[in-house]
């Protein structure tokens, strides 16, 4: 069993009847929805572009669904070779994007995925998994906490234009 076997096979608890499985391929109108919702400044094709991109690249992408094949949430990481603020080794698993639908929040999909996600990059032989969030994003810190992750560092990115 490969590690995105294994994190799609993760036991969840308390999720009624919610299952953990990889989206059906790269254009999977329900992996698209939940990146559109997670996601808004970017058009539907450049999110199936960048889909494309991320199946190709062999990232762990995985979605919960609901007892009617509903897309109650989402989550994607990567394995990241280049330095990520914060961490002690290289690669290390990135969570690049969690999502869970208003309606299904604070039921325990959210901590479903990254348990999913900490399978995968076990599975790959990675010891620290990795996220960032914006400065002003409160809830998303709070998030971060309850699911296990402790805060590193904060950063301003600043720049300069040459013309």
């Amino acid at each position: 069993m490969n590690g995105l076997q294994r994190a799609a096979a993760v036991l969840v608890l308390g999720c009624g009847d919610m299952r953990i499985e990889p989206p059906s391929g790269s254009t999977d109108h329900r992996w698209l929805g939940l990146r559109l919702a997670l996601w808004p400044h970017a058009s539907a094709d450049e999110h199936l572009q960048e889909m494309r991109a991320v199946t190709e690249r062999g990232d762990c992408i995985l979605l919960a669904l609901g007892a009617s094949d509903d897309a109650l949430g989402l989550a994607e990481a990567a394995k990241r070779h280049d330095y990520v603020n914060g961490t002690e080794t290289s690669p290390v698993a990135f969570l690049e994007g969690l999502y869970v639908v208003p309606r299904a929040r604070r039921t325990g999909i959210a901590r479903a995925l990254v348990a999913a996600i900490v399978e995968w990059a076990r599975g790959e032989g990675l010891s620290e998994l990795a996220s960032d969030a914006s400065l002003d994003n409160a809830g998303s810190h709070a998030m971060h906490r309850a699911l296990g992750f402790a805060e590193t560092e904060r950063v301003v990115f600043f720049r300069r234009g040459l013309g």
